[in-house]
């Protein structure tokens, strides 16, 4: 893989100042990762729009909305599809008393989502926003939990409001039908609820509540300490066996802030294990996806459960955890392979070989099946254009034939030094992203294998697991930086204040956008299609609530 060469903050900031109309900008900063521009809060949809026309980025990967003592800020984290080292952040402050400012959405439709969390969790309001209320919290919630005033203590009282036809005001001619599938229902997987309207036996709206099981992993990482604190939490964001791609998440932005240097020897492990562990995420989807398709326990759902856990012994033996590995350390990994190495690598070398016949198993049963091929071609259309606009990434960006993985894009670890490639499909349905995620496997067992390769070989003085970390990190500054997770970009801002604990601690969960796209996917489709195309997106609930 060939690293992109990353444009100098100089003249990307240029490029963006130069986009903008004159009186929109403030002042300019500069975040770790990116340089950001300061707007006027009543100009952010002709900044935006200018952005996304005229510099090309048009991919908004995270909204985050902080307080200061003296305001409010909303960053919008840029980049774009085609350039990934392109990234420049758009900071929008805010009046203290009543903060308002414009809203993203009308550029970029993934914006509705976060600004609506923004809103719920900080208080600011968007003008213009197309359906600004809470996502996470009831309605009748009292307060704003990110703010500084918000009073813990106090009594919250959600009422229940009468039983009324919620689409009695349809205007649809025909028949409708309101349909509640979930919250506690196995085809949503997890805690979720999608609140379903029918016209006949086809889907005319469907829109998901989620929120069900909000777990305040940003507030307690904002009160944990960065060297040992934060690093067991993201574990629990992906309980499908994707947390160490988690782990790489935070590691990535704190040793970014820290301006820590990871040893090569450590790279190698992390690059290693993080594979192993995409493998463990994406046979859960097949197997769980096969359930979803055939609504019975198949041969795919065994075989996929069976595989994982030669996964789940080979990573257990490595990390000493079977599903919360906790094994990244910052500046590197908590042990080296453990003794005797030669078995380990046999171990790990009879799982990869054995792989593709196992793999040509799944495709005898899924993709040559004609009726899993009726349930999947053609069903939960997602066009790359539409992807685009709700920020979708990984591989259901990818089987909309979008050419974006941030492992080859924004390199890290040791994946500019393997031979592999991004697996994409031009299908744009429920059956392209099935195919996606088992091409995926295959690569991910090639990356594993030349990692293995190196590791075998390396010289024992050099084995180095960690860097030379303080005991205390107290860095300061701002900075976004993400990783190529199961689902899609998983992201983490940082605002640091010099103090021990994060000042802000942002979380961008691929399927919380991943899963917003889901009401311009199923529109038009029959229920059994929406059941397909939602266990196509692989959501895990405890990243959308975070």
């Amino acid at each position: 893989m060939q690293q992109q060469q990353r444009p100098t903050t100089d003249r990307l900031a240029d490029e963006a100042v130069t986009a903008l109309p004159d009186d929109a900008i403030v002042s300019d900063e500069s975040h770790e990762n990116a340089p950001a521009v300061v707007i006027r809060g009543d100009r952010v949809r002709s900044v935006l729009s200018a952005l996304r026309s005229e510099a090309g980025l048009d991919h908004c990967s995270c909204v985050t909305a902080q307080e200061y003592e003296d305001r409010f800020e909303t960053v919008y984290h840029l980049t774009s599809y085609d350039d990934r080292t392109r990234e420049l952040s758009v900071v929008v402050p805010t009046r203290k008393d009543g903060p308002v400012s414009e809203s993203a959405a009308p550029v970029y439709r993934t914006a509705e989502w976060h600004e609506r969390e923004a809103y719920d969790l900080v208080g600011i309001e968007y003008e213009g926003h197309p359906d600004l209320r809470r996502i996470l919290l009831p309605e009748t919630w009292q307060g704003h939990p990110l703010r500084t005033d918000y009073d813990q203590s106090q009594s919250q009282v959600v009422t229940l409001r009468e039983h009324a036809n919620p689409i009695q005001d349809d205007s649809r001619e025909g028949d409708t039908m309101f349909l509640n599938i979930g919250p506690h229902h196995p085809s949503t997987h997890g805690v979720l609820h999608l609140e379903v309207v029918l016209d006949g036996e086809q889907v005319a709206d469907v829109e998901p509540d989620i929120g069900y099981i909000h777990r305040c992993e940003e507030q307690m990482c904002q009160q944990g300490t960065y060297r040992h604190q934060i690093m067991p939490y993201p574990d629990r964001w992906d309980w499908g066996g994707a947390g160490l791609l988690n782990e790489w998440a935070y590691a990535r932005v704190i040793e970014d802030l820290a301006g820590i240097e990871v040893p090569e020897y450590a790279q190698v492990i992390r690059t290693m294990s993080a594979e192993l562990s995409r493998i463990l995420s994406h046979l859960l989807f097949v197997a769980m996806y096969a359930l979803d398709v055939s609504g019975e326990f198949t041969a795919s759902f065994m075989y996929g459960f069976r595989d994982r856990d030669v996964v789940q012994n080979l990573l257990e033996d490595l990390t000493g955890q079977r599903l919360m590995f906790n094994y990244f350390r910052v500046g590197g990994v908590a042990w080296d392979i453990p003794q005797p190495r030669a078995e380990f690598f046999e171990d790990v070398r009879a799982f990869t070989d054995d792989l593709p016949r196992k793999l040509g198993e799944y495709h005898d049963l899924l993709t040559s099946n004609e009726a899993f091929q009726i349930r999947t071609v053609d069903t939960g259309e997602l066009p790359p254009e539409v992807a685009k606009q709700y920020g979708v990434t990984g591989p259901v960006a990818r089987g909309s034939g979008i050419d974006y993985d941030l492992r080859r894009d924004d390199p890290y670890g040791y994946y500019d030094r393997l031979e592999w490639d991004v697996v994409t499909e031009d299908g744009c349905d429920n059956f392209a992203r099935v195919l996606v995620r088992l091409r995926e496997i295959e690569e991910s067992a090639a990356i594993v294998d030349q990692c293995i390769d190196r590791l075998a070989d390396w010289p024992e003085a050099e084995r180095t697991c960690q860097a030379n970390v303080p005991r205390t990190l107290k860095p300061a500054g701002e900075c976004y930086r993400a990783v190529e997770g199961a689902k899609g970009e998983l992201g983490i801002y940082i605002r640091a204040d010099g103090t021990e604990t994060p000042a802000r601690f942002k979380i961008r969960g691929p399927s919380f956008s991943n899963l917003s796209a889901l009401p311009a996917m199923a529109e038009g489709e029959f229920v059994p299609d929406l059941v397909a195309t939602l266990g196509s997106l692989d959501t895990i609930m405890g990243e959308v609530d975070r």
